[in-house]
């Protein structure tokens, strides 16, 4: 029988012959005594074979379907998903992305708010101030840049559901309430549940990190089986997809930034965007295969760096006051509306808006899970759960508040002054949003060029973060997967992106070129957005089980740095195999 068994200071836990080093003693990397560890060290990096090679060989098929194929491929996406899927399903969507928020919301103000990722006497791994930091690197990206201007303006030219005349105050406002609500409390409620079920079982309960392995509640061994596999095989193409979406984009917007400042490229010119794929993709295998780690990490600090620069340009030589009045109203409009625009279906008018918008939107978030779950469990580790779930919801949102106050605001004021007609531009050529708008202040190349290289390295970066989660889902959950496996998944994004826009390219239209990339999206997420479900009630039957942190009656509460004692002879909780854990730990049906 496939188990994980752990047992004494030191031992080892197999899975598919693939060995895990488990660490209980009490080493501390930040120095500091009495921290009971849960350490997976995996001996050998080689690659789960089915899992790999079933995900491997569809990715190739799917992207051979869009070379040799393409108006076949366009037609069954419009068929199946924008004629069928959309509009009978779209409403799962919706009611479940609600779901994920009161359900996140619950968990931190509950009694299980207080349980630690990790063991129950750790502490954070990271300080509190470098955790946010983080979380804020993590809130950037591709699709800011991209929709940062674009949105706003769209909502602006055509309010949704009809709720305010086009191109007016009130449409102003319904327009950044919107994109609050679609870059903040929702989509990194998301990301929580799938950040706090990998932290949970990989931190607290010594499993190997994979999606499959959170549904050990639920699903016992079978996670060891065809089932687990072919969830972990979900969360690659979710992470496949997703990533392929927002490298599109990035190509579409660096298509129009050169287009702005060189003169080159344009509108209709998806080919050009096509050829910075290709060009960008060769920029990431160079990267991988050379192993310069470090290079990774200085464009994400760069990313940063120019970002947080463009930011304070616009908001100094922009109308500060006007968007310190948008970021405060909108963020009140916002809160006020929330609930009611959480359940907005198609029911009664506005069916495009709501598959074009919404539904997109939660579709690229699910997507998006595995790959920022990831990333936010990994750095989260000896936090509380309440600790998790209030930093991960709030801390992102916050910068996407700032950035569309910023951004959409300074585009709003040129609307509404009069100074440009940029909603009617944002509607007809969403990728020269951004552009358009840094053309109407001062230094117009510095701030363009900025933009440019700002998509390119999110480009890079979020392709090599995206690849090494796909490499480890593939590799048995190993946090280090082989360079050849990690551009496998990386050459996959890249094709996958420029399928979808040949797609467009053969139409002629941009236009064509952005429904197929909310089609990937939303295709890849369909089934995962069930995986989500099943997490929520993974976790809550696991958090059922748990002996929740209280102070025991003549038991002396441990100095910090010192670790609780326990009776002789009990097992910590890491140290009970998963045959018995059921027993043990009294999980309930």
């Amino acid at each position: 029988m496939k188990r994980i068994a752990l047992s004494g200071t030191l031992s080892s836990a197999s899975y598919d012959g693939y060995r895990y080093s488990v660490c209980l003693g009490f080493s501390n990397p930040k120095g500091s005594e009495g921290r009971r560890t849960v350490e997976q060290r995996p001996e050998s990096p080689r690659i789960d074979p089915t899992v790999f090679w079933i995900a491997a060989i569809l990715s190739a098929v799917f992207v051979a379907w869009g070379i040799f194929f393409t108006n076949n491929l366009a037609a069954v996406f419009n068929a199946v998903l924008w004629s069928f899927l959309v509009p009978n399903f779209g409403w799962v969507f919706i009611l479940s992305t609600f779901g994920f928020l009161a359900f996140s919301l619950y968990l931190a103000f509950s009694r299980y708010g207080k349980i630690r990722l990790g063991g129950q006497d750790e502490q954070p791994e990271f300080s509190t101030v470098s955790w946010v930091a983080m979380m804020f690197s993590a809130g950037m990206g591709i699709g800011l840049m991209f929709y940062g201007v674009a949105e706003p303006l769209s909502h602006m030219g055509a309010p949704p559901f009809g709720l305010a005349e086009p191109n007016t105050k009130g449409a102003a406002q319904v327009a950044m309430e919107y994109s609050y609500f679609h870059w903040a409390f929702h989509p990194w409620a998301i990301y929580a549940i799938m950040g706090l079920a990998l932290a949970y079982f990989t931190f607290r309960k010594g499993m190997p990190n994979l999606v499959s392995m959170a549904f050990y509640p639920l699903l016992g061994d079978r996670v060891y089986g065809p089932i687990g596999k072919t969830i972990d095989i979900l969360a690659i193409f979710a992470t496949l997809f997703g990533s392929a979406t927002s490298l599109g984009l990035g190509a579409l917007q660096i298509n129009q930034g050169l287009n702005a400042v060189f003169g080159i490229g344009g509108r209709e010119a998806v080919g050009l965007a096509i050829v910075v794929i290709a060009v960008l993709t060769l920029a990431f295998i160079l990267s991988a295969i050379s192993g310069v780690h470090r290079g990774i990490q200085w464009i994400a600090n760069t990313n940063m760096v120019l970002a947080v620069f463009l930011l304070l340009f616009l908001f100094v030589v922009g109308p500060t006051v006007f968007i310190l009045n948008t970021f405060t109203e909108s963020i009140g409009g916002y809160l006020a509306n929330i609930i009611p625009m959480s359940f907005r279906t198609a029911s009664y008018g506005d069916s495009a808006f709501v598959s074009g918008w919404t539904i997109f939107y939660w579709a690229w978030w699910i997507s998006w899970a595995p790959f920022v779950g990831v990333f936010i469990a990994r750095i989260s580790r000896g936090r509380t759960i309440r600790e998790f779930v209030l930093g991960v919801i709030l801390a992102p949102s916050v910068v996407s508040f700032v950035w569309f106050s910023v951004l959409g605001g300074a585009a709003i004021d040129l609307q509404l002054t009069g100074a440009a007609n940029l909603s009617e531009l944002a509607s007809a050529n969403q990728p020269a949003a951004l552009f358009a708008t840094l053309q109407q202040f001062p230094l117009f190349w510095l701030t363009a060029l900025i933009a440019i290289i700002l998509v390119a390295l999110f480009f890079v970066s979020g392709a090599d973060a995206a690849s090494v989660v796909m490499g480890m889902l593939s590799s048995k959950g190993n946090l280090h997967p082989k360079a050849w496996n990690v551009v496998v998944w990386g050459v996959f994004t890249g094709a996958a992106a420029a399928v979808c826009l040949l797609a467009g390219a053969i139409q002629g239209s941009v236009d064509a070129a952005l429904v197929a990339l909310q089609s990937v999206a939303i295709a890849s997420a369909a089934p995962f957005v069930l995986i989500l479900i099943g997490l929520c009630f993974s976790i809550l039957k696991a958090l059922r089980a748990e002996q929740l942190p209280t102070a025991t009656p003549g038991r002396e509460t441990p100095e910090p740095g010192r670790a609780a004692s326990r009776p002789t002879g009990t097992a910590a909780p890491q140290q009970m195999s998963a045959e018995n854990r059921d027993e043990q730990r009294g999980y309930r049906g």
